[in-house]
């Protein structure tokens, strides 16, 4: 067994038959918090702790699944493609609907980070959290940031997003699915698309879009991230 648990196939293993029940308990009980991503993500880290197994170690096969994030992200495009027409007719409230939700991001972290007394490096981490895992951990590297906490808040983001997206959706009584996508992909990123994509095609095209538009303009306002650090 512990031959077993120290290749990549266990993490690889592991991660899709994690994700698998928690697609079969959120189309059975159809519960807020037997959400999929959840739910796998509960039973990794069950297995690990139960037998004692390492994150590294676990990480050696789940980095193949992380390596995939990306290409999967870009064929988001197709369904950009199909709504192209509509991306052209609302071009102006798509771009500033993305930077409105790259400032209040960034913005919100900034100013929680001051009342909460947070230094330099976890602030660092913290402010490109609501982008996509290569653009958020390389932005908190350039200014020194922490990431590992930068990976997990991440994570932690697209998780609240993918679970909490619909429930906001009804209370804020958001019936515009242009508006639905480009908010759940402006602060939830792949993890919240996943959701976007439940909710209809062009909720996961504009979503998809976001990921891309605000993980570029966070970028860019990377450069600036030093005076609010």
């Amino acid at each position: 067994m512990s031959g077993l648990t120290q290749t990549p196939f266990f993490g690889l293993t592991l991660s899709i038959i994690a994700y698998f029940i928690g697609v079969k308990a959120q189309k059975r009980f159809r519960f807020a918090l037997c959400n999929s991503m959840v739910v796998a993500v509960a039973i990794i880290i069950a297995v690990l702790l139960l037998l004692d197994i390492p994150y590294e170690t676990y990480y050696e096969g789940g980095y193949i699944i992380n390596l995939l994030v990306g290409p999967a992200t870009v064929c988001v495009a197709v369904s950009i493609y199909d709504k192209l027409a509509l991306l052209k007719k609302n071009l102006l409230p798509v771009l500033v609907g993305c930077l409105v939700g790259v400032a209040a991001s960034v913005g919100s972290i900034w100013v929680m980070c001051r009342l909460f007394g947070l230094d330099r490096v976890i602030t660092a981490a913290l402010l490109p959290k609501s982008v996509t895992m290569p653009i958020a951990t390389a932005v908190a590297q350039s200014h020194q940031g922490a990431v590992s906490i930068t990976i997990a808040a991440v994570i932690f983001t697209g998780l609240l997003g993918n679970l909490a997206a619909p429930l906001l959706i009804k209370v804020f009584r958001v019936k515009d699915p242009l508006a639905v996508g480009l908010g759940i992909g402006a602060c939830s990123h792949a993890m919240g698309t996943a959701k976007a994509m439940e909710l209809g095609k062009t909720e996961g095209a504009m979503s998809g879009l976001a990921i891309g538009l605000c993980g570029v303009i966070t970028a860019l306002a990377a450069l600036g991230f030093g005076a609010l650090l």
